[in-house]
């Protein structure tokens, strides 16, 4: 497996270190106010990210954390989209790739429930 990054979609790419490398954007809404020319994503995986009902239940409370997380997970196993499966190919793959968000929480967003999940995976496998 490669390495697994988080980041928010309006940082600059990361040059050190080896870059970002495949940058992936998991939210189902285009970030606001970001140009698609400046955003510098190789793939927008709509079909990875919470469900409609699911986000706005959230509503990135940090005390639904831990119920939004088995919540997504449970979205996740479940998931036949093809997004998900195009996101497991690339995080088995060698290189790095970094799951892009546009939450102002860097700690309380789908993206790092995202990593959690495909890092679960990989340790089940």
């Amino acid at each position: 497996m490669g390495e697994l990054h988080v980041r928010r979609v309006y940082e600059s790419p990361d040059a050190a270190g080896g870059g970002d490398g495949l940058r992936v954007l998991v939210d189902r809404l285009w970030p606001r106010g970001l140009a698609r020319e400046a955003a510098r994503i190789d793939h927008w995986l709509r079909g990875v990210a919470p469900s409609d009902d699911l986000r706005h239940w959230f509503g990135h409370d940090p005390d639904r954390w831990p119920e939004f997380m088995a919540r997504y997970h449970a979205e996740l196993r479940a998931s036949k989209h093809e997004d998900m499966e195009r996101l497991r190919r690339l995080a088995a793959g060698p290189d790095r790739v970094t799951l892009l968000f546009a939450a102002r929480d860097e700690a309380h967003n789908n993206a790092v429930a995202l990593k959690a999940f495909l890092e679960g995976e990989q340790r089940d496998g």
